[in-house]
């Protein structure tokens, strides 16, 4: 009688639906049968590893300096450490800023495409004008490449493979450090037991010649660098109410001049790599030729570029092509 009942049941249930009985009555499905299903779902990806795992060590204090209207000031650096197991090379990263700011946020992909390359990558702050005038920014730069020198075994970095990068007032800076390596100018301040050497340098969109940054724009333009509010001549005269000259940037030509990395050219000067934009309405092009010719004519090995459609930064600087001609020509000096 109850097996009548059940077959009434389940015959009932069939009638209404098949969909009900789909939904609900659990389904019985085999331990090989599932695996079998799993397999068919799931693809073997083989990974070619090259890119090394990449550690930020952030805000690292690199030196203590004073700053109006304060006696000591922390500069610091971004480090980005790439795991290994022998000492890497190291670069340090000097940002732009017109003169008036060193954001060490910038250059991301720059920085990450050199850690990625195997390179050690501290990306710094310096002192900018108004509130310091040259050479106290030269000396920050100086500072840091020291300070790393001084943390090799901390940092996994090989001291003896240094080099620097940097984009306008960045690459002005980069310049400055690359055609004063082997000598003592401008060392000043923590870590003197060490060298501010560096073995390749690779200036972006940088200045050569501070009295001459508008030669290839207009008339109007040319004015404009000529004003005592040009930040080219606060770097380089301070604030005249903070006891710096007053006028613009030919005020104090012996000084201006004094700022020029051509100045510095010497026998000890580091390789070095320049990049411009055809569309940099903001850094004449002519700049970066002016110190490529100059370091031409005393055989330092240089190498330029001029970066078609770039501007004054910009997208065209984080593209491959560019990023791997920086990063070859470091691996041509530092590995």
């Amino acid at each position: 009688m109850k097996k009548m009942m059940m077959a009434s049941l389940l015959a009932g249930l069939i009638s209404i639906g098949g969909s009900v009985m789909a939904a609900d009555m659990p389904v019985h499905v085999d331990s090989s049968t599932a695996k079998m299903v799993n397999k068919a779902q799931s693809e073997l990806l083989k990974v070619d590893v090259k890119t090394p795992l990449i550690n930020q060590i952030s805000n690292v204090v690199y030196e203590q300096v004073p700053m109006r209207g304060y006696p000591s000031v922390a500069m610091k650096m971004d480090i980005l450490q790439p795991k290994a197991k022998e000492k890497l090379p190291a670069i340090v990263f000097v940002t732009g800023g017109g003169f008036i700011n060193a954001n060490k946020d910038n250059g991301i992909q720059l920085r990450m495409h050199l850690a990625e390359a195997g390179y050690v990558v501290a990306s710094i702050q310096y002192r900018v004008a108004p509130t310091a005038k040259f050479p106290q920014p030269l000396e920050d730069v100086k500072a840091s490449i020291r300070f790393l020198k001084a943390h090799a075994d901390q940092f996994g970095i090989d001291p003896e493979r240094v080099g620097i990068v940097g984009g306008s007032a960045g690459g002005y800076l980069t310049a400055m450090a690359g055609v004063t390596s082997g000598t003592k100018t401008f060392d000043k301040g923590e870590n003197l037991d060490f060298t501010s050497d560096v073995k390749a340098a690779v200036d972006l969109y940088g200045l050569s010649d501070l009295t001459r940054i508008g030669d290839d724009y207009s008339e109007e333009v040319q004015e404009k660098h000529k004003s005592a509010g040009a930040t080219e001549a606060l770097w380089v005269n301070g604030s005249p109410v903070f006891g710096g000259k007053d006028g613009g940037i030919l005020a104090d030509r012996e000084a201006a001049l004094a700022a020029n990395p051509i100045s510095y050219i010497s026998k000890t000067s580091a390789p070095m790599l320049l990049m411009h934009g055809t569309k940099d309405v903001v850094v004449s092009p002519s700049q970066t030729d002016l110190l490529f010719q100059a370091l031409r004519e005393r055989q330092i090995p240089s190498k330029r570029y001029l970066v078609e459609g770039a501007a004054h930064g910009g997208i065209y600087w984080n593209q491959k092509e560019v990023l791997d001609i920086i990063t070859s020509f470091f691996d041509k000096y530092l590995k």
